[in-house]
Parts: C-alpha cells; structure tokens; sequence
C-alpha cells in the first residue's frame, strides 16, 4: 500500500496555492513548487488566495484532503482589518453574514469572532501600508467552512475591509514558529 506523505508551509504572500499555473494572461505566478520538491500528486489542502499568507496543508492523500476541507475541522484565521472594529461588528460576524458566492447569495455558519492585540507575526513583503492611512485593528475569527474569500468578504459586509490574512491554524495543525515560505513534513 502507498504511503501518504503530509506537509506544512507557510505560505508567502504573493503566492498561488497551486502547482500549475492554468492562467494564459499572467504566467508571471508565484507557484507552490518554487518553494519546495513536493513528491508527486501533492495537493494543496484547501488554498490561500494570492494575498493570504499563512499555514497550508499539502498532501498526496485524497481522503485527508477530504477531511480537513469538511466542517468538521476548525480553521482560524488572524485578520487586520481597515478601521477600529466595535463588538457590534464582531457580534454580526459570530451571527453570520450574507455574502455573495458563485451559486447566489450565502448566509455564512455562526464562528467564533474576538478581538485581538496585533499579533507578532513577521513583516510581509508588501507593506500593507502607513498608519497614517488611518487605524486598523486586529481579529481572530475561526471557521469551519471554507467559501471563496470568505472571510475578505465577511469583515467588508461589516464594513471592515481585510487589509491582511493569515491562517495560523487548521484543526491541531498550528502554524507555530515556521518561517514564511518554510516547508515541514509532518
């Protein structure tokens, strides 16, 4: 019987959490591979958007892909947010909100939304920009679904656009003290 083989890696930002680039107008794409020698038949465990950064799976185990992507498994993600987020906002997003998606609107599942302390994670390579651009405030917010720009699109319906991402955990998987662009087989 095969043997799977897992991994976690920071991922940059800047970054497609693929390994092709199927896109014909910019072929100029950050891609997964550049990273690391993945084994053949790795797959991403979910994704990261281009300006997310933070903990992905890869595996070559469709079952364990299956898995983790269900809502059985917690995902948290470290959020800063355009403005000084009120606990109005954090209340509406515990609630769920209706975002659009690409079969129509969506009503998101209730998750656990707080208020954080800006967290010590390392600088991006692109700024996210001055302070002088007004006050931005930071949140945790876990879910365990997974919708297209979920939640890019869960702190705009409140009025606080995401200005940064970072998934730091996924389940009992923690992002923990991996560098950016860093790869760990687990």
């Amino acid at each position: 019987m095969k043997k799977h083989r897992h991994f976690i890696l920071y991922k940059p930002y800047g970054y497609l959490s693929q390994f092709v680039n199927n896109q014909t107008k910019r072929k100029n794409k950050k891609l997964l591979g550049e990273l690391y020698d993945f084994p053949k038949g790795t797959m991403a465990v979910g994704r990261l958007d281009q300006p997310s950064e933070g903990l992905l799976l890869l595996t070559t185990d469709g079952k364990f892909s299956e898995f983790i992507r269900s809502r059985k498994v917690e995902k948290e993600y470290l959020v800063q947010v355009d403005g000084i987020i009120t606990e109005r906002e954090i209340i509406q997003l515990q609630k769920g909100v209706i975002i659009t998606t690409d079969s129509g609107l969506y009503q998101t599942q209730t998750c656990k939304v707080k208020q954080i302390k800006k967290p010590d994670l390392p600088e991006r390579s692109k700024k996210v920009r001055d302070e002088r651009h007004g006050p931005t405030s930071w949140i945790s917010i876990v879910i365990t679904e997974g919708k297209f720009r979920q939640v890019r699109k869960m702190t705009a319906k409140v009025g606080f656009p995401t200005l940064r991402l970072v998934r730091v955990r996924i389940g009992d998987y923690q992002l923990g003290n991996l560098k950016v662009g860093e790869v760990r087989e687990i």
